[in-house]
């Protein structure tokens, strides 16, 4: 969840998408710039900061005369801001995968994406035609983030797929194949890693018996230290889930993970496998086949992470959505989850293209529609027995007002803590958090960042202290701020001694796209980084 910020520094999660709700053109087709150009400095660039400040996102939304239907569709393009002494360069590059090889070759949409179906090629006789509509949908199009894995840089998506990239070039090395080494059909972009570098992950499989979530393991070397070519060779499934429904499993885009367990949480945001199998012959992206459940309860699985065993108790909380988690921890006999959270799961079929490009009140319209984000914590009893009483809250934490009930043998139901006041409802929530990763990944910690939500994409930074609940934002009308990436000081000792960077846009065709530098500690502008007359789109 927390990965790859490729400064040479600590690792993070990749940007968000930030688009701009007055004007579709930011929703757009974009050119590379292969060759490092540089920035206007405005402010100043703490020269301390030295290193590739990578992002991955959807460039291209347009194949000759077809276009992708969905935010989640356009083709991966790659970002680097190369930072040193104070100054900053900027280039970017199309991912060579397949599928933008053969759309680009063919002037059209030839492989499916999850919002869009590639249409039959008009040049193939009738039979031909036919039978491409039960080809499976299997894209290579790894535009959602950039991860490490044994040293290595890899662009990665939810499919099976991911490549190796020079981070230095932006140059595409390598496709690799997850199922070549362990038996998932897919494996999320946002894999957390512990401090020694052993990286987890998940992925499904899918059989006669049924869908099955997976915990992957993945070393942090190589297996042969002699061979540079080396992907995933050493990865292992830890421990196997069965879905609740065999044929309706849960969608997931991360997971939570603590010093011994990683949480897998099954909510209600359900994918009908036989849909997403029949979508091509309906003429139906994955999108239709994914659906919210609000009848269902949301589950926690814990599984500990070197027993490779899932744990009997089940907890259960209301049906909720989560895309992010902020962090994970235990203390004193719990395990304390913090993430951010919606009461439905309806927004992820809400980011069509047509819906980004609408302006005015029609884009309220869609805003409005949508459930606010909000961070929340949950807090986990780990010592449930025979012995455990029910029908009273096991939280005995003096600090949080979340509870947890024993309900039945192996069942605990759960409520959360809110991690915010009011004064976040101004901002509309707040999604895709950071922390200080390196240092208070799987410990207690006081601080996270995000974007607050007042359009359908994000228009402020934000800064939460637990300690009181209290918040620090970044806003200025008209511009449009990407995740909040938290760069520690070399030497901190303080939690919040560092900068924050994000990528900014603006609507106004006379201004920028710039790197915003924050001081984290006071989230006062230190400098930006403009880069001239070149849009630069980074999705989550």
């Amino acid at each position: 969840m927390r990965r790859v910020l490729s400064l040479a520094l600590p690792s993070s999660k990749t940007a968000t998408d930030i688009l701009n709700p007055d004007n579709h053109k930011i929703v757009a087709s974009v050119d590379e710039t292969p060759e490092a150009i540089s920035t206007k400095i405005s402010g100043t660039i703490p020269e301390w900061i030295s290193g590739n400040f990578l992002r991955n996102g959807p460039g291209k939304f347009e194949i000759g005369n077809n276009k992708f239907n969905h935010w989640f569709d356009g083709m991966a393009l790659l970002h680097q801001f190369k930072i040193a002494g104070g100054q900053v360069t900027y280039k970017s590059r199309f991912l060579g995968s397949d599928c933008y090889t053969a759309n680009s070759e063919n002037s059209r949409i030839v492989v499916s994406e999850f919002g869009t179906v590639a249409m039959p090629d008009p040049c193939k006789n009738f039979f031909q035609r036919f039978l491409s509509r039960f080809e499976l949908p299997t894209s290579d199009n790894d535009n959602v983030s950039f991860v490490t894995y044994k040293g290595n840089y890899y662009v990665s998506t939810e499919t099976n797929f991911m490549h190796k990239v020079d981070p230095e070039t932006l140059e595409t090395k390598e496709k690799v194949d997850w199922s070549k080494f362990i038996a998932v059909n897919g494996a999320t972009a946002h894999p957390h890693t512990d401090p020694d570098g052993t990286t987890y992950n998940m992925g499904n499989s899918y059989s006669a018996k049924g869908a099955i979530y997976n915990i992957i393991r993945v070393p942090p070397t190589k297996t042969t230290p002699e061979n540079p070519e080396e992907t995933l060779e050493g990865a292992t499934v830890v421990c196997s889930i069965p879905s609740v429904d065999k044929a309706r499993p849960s969608y997931y885009h991360s997971f939570a993970m603590s010093e011994n367990y990683v949480v897998f949480i099954e909510q209600p945001i359900k994918m009908d496998l036989l849909k997403i199998v029949t979508g091509k012959l309906r003429g139906k992206g994955i999108s239709d086949g994914v659906y919210w459940d609000p009848k269902l309860e949301t589950i926690f699985h814990l599984i500990n992470k070197q027993a490779g065993k899932l744990y009997s108790v089940k907890y259960h909380a209301k049906a909720l959505s989560t895309f992010h988690q902020i962090n994970a921890w235990e203390e004193n006999g719990f395990l304390v989850m913090d993430l951010c959270a919606a009461d439905d799961g309806k927004a992820i079929n809400n980011y069509m293209v047509q819906n980004m490009r609408k302006s005015g009140e029609a884009l309220d319209e869609v805003y409005n529609t949508m459930c606010r984000v909000f961070p929340r914590r949950f807090v986990l009893p780990l010592n449930v027995d025979m012995e455990t009483p029910c029908g009273q809250n096991l939280n005995t934490r003096p600090d949080s007002t979340a509870t947890a009930t024993k309900t039945a043998k192996d069942k605990v139901f759960c409520t959360h803590e809110d991690l915010h006041d009011e004064e976040l409802h101004k901002y509309g929530g707040l999604e895709f958090p950071q922390i200080n990763y390196a240092k208070y990944n799987t410990k207690p910690y006081r601080y996270f960042y995000g974007c607050g939500f007042r359009h359908l994409v994000g228009d402020t930074l934000i800064k939460m202290d637990l300690q009181g609940k209290r918040m620090k934002v970044w806003e200025h009308p008209g511009l449009y701020p990407s995740e909040p990436v938290f760069i520690p000081l070399p030497g901190a000792t303080e939690e919040d001694e560092g900068v924050i960077m994000s990528v900014v846009i603006t609507p106004n065709k006379d201004k920028s796209t710039f790197l915003l530098v924050l001081d984290a500690k006071t989230f006062k502008e230190l400098g930006r980084a403009e880069v001239p007359s070149i849009p630069v789109v980074c999705q989550k």
